[in-house]
């Protein structure tokens, strides 16, 4: 939490918002790490293994001992890192990438939240450096992502607490709402996943954004308000048979295309290299 924020007045609002395919379409830390393998400051064979774990989690849905093995290998490979070089290249992923993969729905949510003079948060695993980078870009009040440590600057390849996702997210928020006088019985949360169900359990105004089928049978169980801005609103029936499962697969092809052709760039490129006899 930004430590210039000011007091929030005793029994205000405030609305909190998942990231990642709520606020932008698709996981954003995706786009950042591609970003850092074009820098190389990844190898091709971590991009491999995130790719790998994103067809994973798009085909079976997330477990704890997956997000265990994609923080670890976070952990490693960000150690060293310049804090200020990614955030940095965070901004340049934003300007290019990310800026255009707001929901304009999502966006005009937040907005409406900040003129009825509510605080607006982003709540979301993504490292707090990028979290609050997006946040100031929306104009929101701050974010709450997952914090890297880091020494002089310099990542040190541990977290500070633990990743920011799930049940996480509710402690996160109560922690904030105590802090800041936030009345979370007046206040509003939105997310698309399952694992946002703790989140929006939170708050009086749970809403799924764009939720995933699980989400979206869970939303309809629990009679929360379901919104879909990332495509035109089709059936139950239809959502479940047909677009989580198109989606997913595009989803997995998208990636694995982009491993593919990162190794045979890297071919190619050694094949030009090498000397002609």
């Amino acid at each position: 939490m930004p430590a210039a924020q000011a007091p929030a007045a005793p029994g205000r609002a405030a609305a909190f918002f998942d990231v990642d395919n709520t606020v932008i379409r698709g996981a954003s830390g995706y786009h950042l790490a591609r970003e850092l393998y074009r820098r190389r400051l990844f190898r091709l064979r971590d991009i491999a293994f995130f790719a790998r774990h994103a067809a994973a989690f798009m085909l079976f849905g997330e477990d704890l001992d997956r997000i265990a093995a994609v923080r670890g290998r976070a952990l490693r490979i960000s150690r060293g890192l310049s804090v200020a070089e990614i955030v940095s290249i965070g901004e340049d992923v934003y300007d290019e990438v990310l800026g255009s993969r707001v929901f304009p729905g999502t966006r005009a949510l937040l907005r409406d939240h900040l003129t009825a003079g509510h605080e607006v948060w982003l709540v979301t695993a993504t490292p707090v450096e990028i979290s609050d980078l997006i946040a100031r870009r929306l104009g929101a009040t701050g974010s709450i992502g997952t914090r890297a440590e880091s020494v002089d600057g310099y990542y040190t390849g541990r977290l500070e607490g633990d990743l920011l996702h799930g049940p996480g997210k509710r402690s996160a928020v109560r922690a904030l709402a105590a802090a800041r006088g936030i009345e979370l019985d007046s206040s509003y949360a939105y997310g698309d996943s399952v694992n946002d169900v703790p989140l929006l359990s939170s708050v009086a105004h749970p809403c799924a954004i764009n939720p995933e089928p699980r989400m979206r049978l869970h939303a309809a169980a629990a009679g929360w308000t379901v919104r879909d801005f990332g495509r035109r609103r089709r059936s139950m029936r239809q959502d479940l048979r047909r677009g989580a499962r198109s989606a997913r697969w595009a989803g997995t092809a998208w990636a694995v295309a982009v491993v593919v052709r990162g190794v045979l760039r890297q071919r190619a490129g050694r094949s030009a290299a090498e000397p002609v006899p």
